[in-house]
């Protein structure tokens, strides 16, 4: 548990600071305006969507791939859809009625086929199995939900997280990942100086769900969906509660 949680510390900051220096693209396409009309830069959401897969994939290969395509939907979204002001499930699927095909239902697609594919690969019983796909995209879209404020995405994992920490097994090493990347990047993401983004919370979400999975039956998995289900219905109520301040 202590290797896969340095491991996503390690890779995570190690890909911030080879980022940083480096600056793919120029400085410009790593920039993003915050809520509070700050200026703040997106390295933090490769760097944790990395750290997170790569510690997850020395536990389970289905788990890191997970991640890893949970990352890269979401930084689908990040650069196609900037500049696009719908938010929410029913914004894209409505656009799908009138054949427009948005960042944000690729996303939801990509997240979705990837969760199903972790969880068949995880469970053995089909229906488990379904639970399971359901349990990591939702877990994943549930993250990005929170991410309405600095540190709320990441607070979140480290919260949730924290409880599998004293599992052993898949599970524990698996929920270590989740943290130990959040973990990395969450005085930055906090402090206002770098985002996660869509990137970095997806990747996030999917590491998380894929702990809840590897440390559930079916009634625990079949919870759990339930809850992402409601979250996700209410995703507009959720994330107007997330996003009042603390205190």
């Amino acid at each position: 548990m202590i290797t896969s949680f340095g491991t996503a510390v390690a890779v995570t900051r190690a890909t911030l600071a080879g980022l940083r220096s480096k600056t793919p693209g120029g400085p410009e396409r790593w920039q993003r305006t915050n809520y509070a009309g700050r200026t703040v830069e997106l390295y933090a959401g490769p760097a944790t969507a990395l750290g997170a897969a790569l510690a997850a994939a020395r536990v389970h290969r289905g788990a890191g791939a997970a991640i890893l395509a949970a990352g890269v939907c979401g930084a689908y979204d990040d650069v196609v859809g900037a500049g696009d002001p719908r938010r929410g499930f029913r914004a894209h699927l409505g656009a799908l009625k009138h054949a427009e095909v948005t960042s944000g239902a690729v996303k939801l697609f990509g997240i979705s086929a990837a969760g199903l594919v972790a969880g068949a690969l995880l469970k053995e019983r089909p229906v488990d199995k379904l639970l399971a796909g359901v349990v990591i995209a939702g877990s994943a879209h549930f993250v990005n939900l929170v991410d309405v404020r600095p540190g709320r995405a990441a607070g979140a994992v480290l919260a949730l997280g924290a409880p599998g920490l004293l599992r052993g097994g898949p599970a524990g090493r698996l929920s270590a990942a989740a943290t130990g990347a959040a973990a990395a990047v969450f005085p930055d993401d906090l402090g206002e100086r770098a985002m996660i983004g869509d990137t970095g919370a997806h990747a996030l979400g999917a590491a998380l769900g894929c702990a809840i999975v590897a440390g559930n039956g079916r009634a625990g998995l079949l919870a759990h969906a339930a809850a992402l289900v409601a979250a996700t219905v209410y995703g507009d109520k959720v994330g107007e509660a997330v996003a009042r301040p603390l205190g």
